[in-house]
């Protein structure tokens, strides 16, 4: 099988899933999709060209199933995620080829859906929501590395007018606490040192706590807190949050726990009220830049990253200077920026005013800039910084292994394979465009 991952981590972890559900049916991983007689594209539609990109892909395997067939050599496609949701019988009028499509909540009943397909030799289409049922489904898992993403949480109750996550991944649905803590140790069992928590809103998430600990009601702080008391679990991550769920439990948890990593990806769109209510944010500008201060208060050494989005309707060039007076004054160390992008369905695709593509190219390129300014000085000045660097996997070079700061930056240092898996102290000497270069410390020296 070839699995071919588009958008978001949370889609990175559900191929994962899907690669574990196949692999006792004996799917072993193709390189290519030429190779392969299942290809399997996990697909976004956040944005339009993530979608076209996917019909794209749909042609060129269109061909290649053809050849194959002609040798009589057979090969199944199927369409997962977020497009498959949103564009089920789009996908089966275009692409008649294309063999099964399952949304996003449906692809744990992927080992049966391929029988049906080779029993009924038809399209099969299975977008049913089902959330509780898939987190069941999918308890037993293999890691891969010393690190491992983790589903807490999945769906959207925000409903922002630009996004189409609520149609596509349902309502916000939080995964069962003691499920959660039995991944992560069979995860640290493996292996696993950081574990990353995903959900579509992350800091949604909210349980009864297991039985014997305190609380009426926990949330992602005081879960943090209790997966940090697993033995061998170094690092603790969580995206992507949205500010209305920024609660007290979750700053002072930043702020205390140790084993949380000192970055936060905390999305704030815009830097305009005006837009804000627009895009049904749910908080202002002087809010988002009131909770920094108290993250910040909570841990000074975090470092911010968001998500930015340029154009939206009714966007005057007031508003947009308005987001980027709110950058100068937070300041970044990585941001995400997307011109906005018209999705069928949204109430943004709708609304009067549609900024024109020339001007959301000319602000997104003034945004970028500045973000990448931002960017480059937070990297430089880790240089002479001792940072714990998780050694992930080999480098391009020889001798060379490549590991996450604590700020999720790229580190590449020189060092022997058997570090792999191991935190190791480096001295950050040098500022790549893409990485930082380290040289691992003389025994004795501290990471700061």
């Amino acid at each position: 099988m070839f699995i071919r991952t588009y958008g978001c981590q949370m889609n990175a972890y559900d191929s994962e899933r899907m690669a574990g559900l196949l692999k006792p049916l004996g799917y072993g991983v193709a390189a290519s999709p030429e190779a392969a007689d299942l290809v399997i594209l996990n697909t976004c539609h956040i944005r339009e060209k993530a979608a076209e990109k996917v019909y794209s892909e749909l042609g060129r395997l269109k061909k290649l199933k053809t050849e194959k067939a002609r040798t009589g050599a057979a090969m199944s496609i199927a369409v997962a995620g977020c497009v498959a949701q949103a564009e089920g019988g789009e996908i089966t009028a275009r692409a008649p080829h294309v063999d099964m499509v399952i949304g996003p909540q449906a692809y744990h009943r992927l080992p049966e859906l391929l029988a049906r397909a080779a029993r009924e030799k038809g399209e099969i289409l299975e977008t049913a929501f089902a959330v509780d049922e898939k987190f069941d489904r999918l308890a037993d898992r293999q890691a891969d590395g010393p690190t491992a993403f983790l589903t807490i949480q999945e769906g959207c109750d925000k409903f922002c007018t630009f996004c189409v996550v609520p149609y596509t991944r349902g309502e916000e649905v939080s995964r069962n606490i003691d499920a959660i803590i039995a991944e992560a140790r069979s995860l640290v069992v493996q292996g696993v040192k950081e574990i990353t928590l995903l959900g579509q809103n992350v800091n949604a998430w909210e349980s009864a706590p297991p039985a014997g600990e305190a609380g009426e009601r926990w949330g992602l702080g005081e879960l943090c807190r209790h997966l940090a008391k697993i033995d061998g679990l170094e690092r603790i991550r969580f995206t992507t949050s949205h500010p209305r769920d920024m609660d007290d439990g979750l700053i002072a948890a930043l702020g205390e726990e140790e084993k949380l990593m000192p970055y936060l990806h905390l999305p704030v769109q815009a830097g305009s009220d005006k837009v804000l209510k627009a895009m049904n944010r749910g908080h202002t500008a002087e809010h988002y830049i009131g909770l920094i201060a108290r993250i910040r208060a909570a841990s000074p050494d975090i470092a911010l990253s968001g998500d930015f989005i340029v154009g939206f309707p009714g966007e005057t060039s007031e508003d947009f200077e308005a987001t980027l007076a709110l950058v100068e004054e937070i300041g970044y160390a990585s941001a995400y920026s997307f011109k906005y992008s018209r999705r069928p369905g949204t109430p943004g695709a709708a609304m009067p005013k549609q900024v024109p593509e020339a001007e959301k190219d000319e602000r997104l390129a003034r945004l970028q800039a500045l973000l990448e300014a931002q960017r480059a000085a937070f990297n430089k000045a880790q240089i002479g910084r001792v940072l714990p660097v998780l050694l992930e996997k080999p480098g391009r070079h020889q001798g060379q292994l490549v590991g996450r700061s604590p700020y999720l930056q790229s580190v590449h240092l020189d060092a022997p394979e058997s570090m792999l898996g191991s935190i190791a102290p480096a001295r950050i000497v040098d500022v790549t465009p893409n990485a930082l270069a380290g040289e691992l410390t003389t025994k004795g020296e501290a990471a700061a």
